[in-house]
């Protein structure tokens, strides 16, 4: 089938939409324009059989609904209405949630209903539920109406009914600071993490700290005695603070200055905004770190001669501190005489994104910071590669992008969670790339795969990323499931005879190829390249960054996403 896709971004939901139907054989062709002119020309052009819309926050204009077939991912159960749907699910504390995929129609959210499915709904945040249930389970349900189209001819959808007892969803409108708002006297910790989770990524938490206007993100409950007023600073920790609660008190990883006149800020570890942001940073020079068994962003557990290494980083963004802390945990194990291999499961939400990009742009100095940043980085790979005394897994449990996509590489063997998307480029960030990756990949897929992948810049499925090598085994996409497979398959590395024939087998490698090839020729070679494009200030990576960091789009649709017959083939590895 011809599909086309109507989104508002290519998010982490388009893109797996995108590559889980090219997968299955069908040709797909994406438009991100808000333009109704844009839109109906791509269908003009496009000629679909099918338009769907995974990931749309506006209306799908009349002249293309009328004319053609238009399904909309709806992330609510069935009825559910609006814009504001899994905030109001976590506000309501729904014990189940689910997504509906339901035909425009002249009222949003209204149309004749294709399929419905739940599950359980997680105490977590927002956009953590939006990555995982509710992506995995629109992919399901867009793959099963597929099915039934081609296979059942005669399927027909059903209309809304309100009146039928078994639809528990209903129209709410869109959900403002107003109802957000915390009051420090008294909402429990409960509730204040609860507010907090509704409205992450997006839009935050409108609050005030010490007369700062702020957003608050990324929260985390920490269940600790304290004299503290309910809604004052009590300490910091891996770049979140601390704050003091009725009955206890709350972490706070992210926050966003207010928009003051015509200056406008962005997310950043929490910590920083308060010393380098707040009119009045003073105020808060008594404040120390904080012990926590709630607040780490990087945590081992050892089981079995294995440990397993999670370094849960707001959105995957690794900065320079976080490198080099994480660097000292690995080099920790490395000297760990009961580890004998070590599992890299990255973050809850995102396995790794590369440098942190915001950081940066909010750096005195960005080229500078962009260059203590790709070296500290590097300085991680460096070590996972020259890791001659353990094996070492790449536990990709969730996404991975730029650097965060080469980085499991530098592995001895890389699992993937099936339905885990990857995006092994740079260069949609106008940037050459670290992290070995010009030892790493091709190693995997050879030149001229490599080649292609680092500049075609399209993201790749797990499933597919095993089938050209880059990817070693794909474990069940249910969590549950694949953290035991996982976790059976680590201890089976541990066994005397595996583990030493392995580590054996790596050595040699290893060996062998630095008699090819130094390994620092690699990273040096890829610095100078990367130094060059920091240290110019007319770079395209300074804008893009800039415009990433600000949330700017650039107005169209990139080439790599329209799939017309006039347009030059790209890479078909879905």
């Amino acid at each position: 089938m011809n599909i086309l896709l109507f989104a508002s971004a290519y998010n982490g939901m388009c893109q797996r939409v995108h590559r889980e139907l090219e997968a299955e054989n069908h040709r797909v062709s994406i438009e991100l324009s808000a333009s109704e002119e844009v839109m109906q020309e791509a269908v003009a052009q496009f000629q679909p059989d099918l338009i769907i819309c995974p990931f749309l926050k506006h209306r799908v204009p009349e002249a293309i609904w009328r004319e053609h077939l238009c399904l909309i991912v709806h992330p609510g159960i069935e009825g559910d209405r609006g814009p504001s749907s899994l905030d109001w699910a976590i506000d309501m504390e729904r014990n189940q949630w689910g997504v509906t995929l339901l035909q425009a129609d002249e009222e949003m959210d209204a149309g004749d209903i294709w399929a419905t499915q739940n599950f359980p709904l997680r105490g977590a945040p927002k956009a953590s539920l939006y990555r995982r249930e509710v992506i995995a389970t629109a992919v399901a349900e867009i793959k099963n109406i597929l099915l039934d189209a081609i296979q059942k001819p005669d399927f027909r959808p059903r209309p809304l009914d309100y009146s039928n007892p078994n639809v528990k969803g209903k129209c709410l409108p869109l959900m403002r600071q107003d109802w957000r708002k915390i009051d420090w006297l008294n909402d429990n910790t409960e509730t204040i993490v609860k507010k907090i989770h509704a409205a992450d990524s997006f839009p935050g938490v409108l609050d005030d700290i010490a007369g700062n206007t702020v957003y608050l993100f990324g929260a985390r409950a920490e269940y600790r005695k304290t004299n503290a007023k309910p809604g004052e600073l009590i300490g910091y920790r891996d770049g979140a603070v601390c704050r003091a609660t009725r009955d206890g008190a709350v972490w706070i990883r992210q926050m966003k200055m207010a928009q003051h006149g015509e200056k406008t800020f962005f997310k950043l570890p929490a910590l920083q905004v308060v010393t380098q942001q707040f009119h009045n940073p003073e105020y808060f020079e008594h404040l120390g770190v904080l012990d926590s068994q709630v607040q780490q962003d990087i945590n081992t557990e050892i089981k079995n001669g294995v440990a397993y290494l999670s370094f849960d980083f707001y959105n995957g963004a690794m900065n320079t501190e976080q490198c080099i802390a994480l660097l000292a945990k690995l080099r920790e194990l490395r000297a760990h005489a009961d580890v004998r291999v070590i599992a890299l499961l990255g973050g809850e939400d995102f396995w790794s994104n590369g440098i942190h990009l915001n950081c940066i742009e909010s750096s005195v100095d960005p080229a500078h910071e962009s260059w203590r940043n790709i070296n500290a980085i590097d300085d991680v790979v460096q070590e996972i590669i020259n890791m001659d005394n353990k094996i070492t897994v790449a536990a990709l449990r969730n996404n991975a992008g730029a650097g965060g996509a080469m980085m499991p590489l530098a592995c001895d063997s890389v699992w993937a969670r099936e339905g885990v998307v990857l995006n092994p480029h740079y260069q949609t960030m106008g940037l050459y790339g670290s992290e070995y990756w010009t030892y790493l990949l091709p190693k995997r897929v050879g030149q001229h795969l490599a080649h292609e992948l680092t500049t075609q810049c399209m993201p790749i499925l797990a499933k597919a990323a095993k089938a050209i090598g880059m990817v070693d085994q794909v474990l069940p996409e249910d969590w549950e499931l694949y953290h035991q497979t996982l976790q059976k398959a680590c201890e089976e590395l541990t066994k005397d005879e595996l583990f030493f024939s392995t580590l054996e087998q790596k050595q040699q490698r290893r060996v062998a190829d630095e008699c090819v090839q130094p390994l620092e020729t690699y990273r040096a070679a890829e610095l100078r390249q990367m130094k060059a494009i920091f240290d110019n200030p007319d770079s395209d990576y300074h804008k893009l960054r800039y415009n990433f960091v600000h949330k700017i789009s650039c107005g169209k649709t990139p080439s790599r996403l329209i799939n017309h017959t006039t347009k030059e083939k790209v890479l078909q590895i879905a």
